[in-house]
């Protein structure tokens, strides 16, 4: 039915310029009719690294998707496979890279083996919230810097949402000091793992898939994810009852959509121009999601399954914060792109924090009636 619907389109398209150049239309619109006539029906591939309808991530890949196809007119269609549809999770990024599929959906992070500097582009332990990140990207330079890190693996990345400041973790015992994070093995991906393993902790890097399987079986300890929205969904509460916060590995963090290079740019002008409308709607409506959701679905974290939120001890956070900023200063100084990002995003970062100070900050202290 789809494909005949498309067809029905084209033909009408065909009849339209036939009709235009025979009654004397104008160039313009002789030109528009014939671009739409001799249109292309292209399909895609999206390999994610999320587990099959995931809330918020998951279902973002697949509202993508679907803006792509409607935006286009049908022209661009895009299926979605979830993480081990197609090629694992943590795959999707070669299978991007190699042209298997046209596009991925994951969180950059996940690629550190292969480019170390990719782990700024997903967030950074005390580092950007989601507003400031996009800020950066968008107007500090932060785009440009990431496309060029990609450019050997004939990758184009562009944000395609964030879910905002996540949670700290679940931890099957309470964590009072840095003493408790001695031998705890926790799934934490990206920079916060190089900080735990600073720390003493042992970092684990796992896809969503495996991490309530690892965390009931006593294969880890400990586990961050995402948030209340997120947590819930995948019932996390089941395995681990203490829940901490804030998520200093995590203040904002980028999903990224990947692109082949060459399929990309394969792509008509006004195509390429709708796909990147698409995934800019994208990395803003994950975020709106994200917010109107986590705070019903903590409430029932903690009202329904008895869930013990905790904060994470003052200093403590002090210390994970001073492990942070050695481990940022090791990761710049042993690989020259990581140096580049690091030295933008600081800049940005130290720029950005003097207007939160006064503007952000202090109005949700006035808010609060601090």
């Amino acid at each position: 039915m789809r494909n005949l619907m498309v067809l029905s389109k084209l033909a009408l398209a065909a009849l339209l310029t036939v009709s235009l150049i025979a009654c004397g239309g104008s160039e313009s619109d002789k030109k528009v009719a014939t671009a739409a006539a001799n249109a292309e029906v292209i399909n895609w591939k999206m390999v994610t690294t999320w587990p099959k309808n995931y809330p918020g991530l998951g279902t973002g890949a697949q509202t993508l998707a679907k803006n792509i196809s409607k935006m286009s007119g049908g022209r661009l269609n895009v299926k979605v496979y979830a993480a081990g549809e197609l090629v694992p999770a943590l795959e999707a990024f070669d299978a991007v890279s190699r042209g298997t599929a046209e596009m991925g959906h994951g969180a950059s992070y996940y690629w550190k083996g292969k480019v170390p500097a990719a782990q700024f582009f997903t967030t950074v332990p005390f580092g950007l919230t989601s507003q400031e990140f996009n800020s950066w990207i968008y107007y500090g330079g932060g785009l440009q810097l990431w496309e060029e890190i990609y450019v050997p693996f004939n990758v184009i990345p562009m944000p395609a949402g964030n879910p905002g400041v996540q949670m700290g973790g679940w931890f099957n015992k309470e964590i009072n000091s840095l003493e408790d994070f001695q031998g705890l093995k926790m799934r934490m991906p990206g920079i916060g793992g190089e900080v735990l393993k600073k720390v003493g902790a042992v970092p684990v890097n796992l896809p969503g898939s495996e991490i309530f399987t690892a965390l009931q079986t006593g294969t880890i300890d400990a586990t961050e994810w995402v948030g209340p929205y997120n947590d819930l969904a995948f019932g996390l509460y089941k395995a681990a009852k203490y829940y901490y916060y804030p998520g200093w590995q995590e203040p904002g963090s980028a999903i990224e959509a990947l692109f082949n290079k060459a399929a990309f740019e394969a792509l008509s002008e006004d195509l390429q121009a709708i796909v990147r409308a698409a995934v800019q709607q994208a990395n803003q409506d994950m975020l709106n999601e994200f917010t109107a959701s986590n705070n019903s679905a903590l409430k029932t974290l903690v009202n329904e399954h008895n869930v013990i939120l905790k904060e994470f001890p003052k200093d403590l956070l002090a210390a994970l914060k001073k492990a942070s900023d050695e481990t940022l200063a090791e990761m710049a100084a042993e690989d020259p792109d990581s140096q580049r990002v690091y030295d933008s995003f600081k800049t940005f970062l130290d720029s950005v924090s003097e207007w939160h100070d006064i503007s952000e900050r202090s109005y949700i202290n006035a808010r609060a009636g601090e």
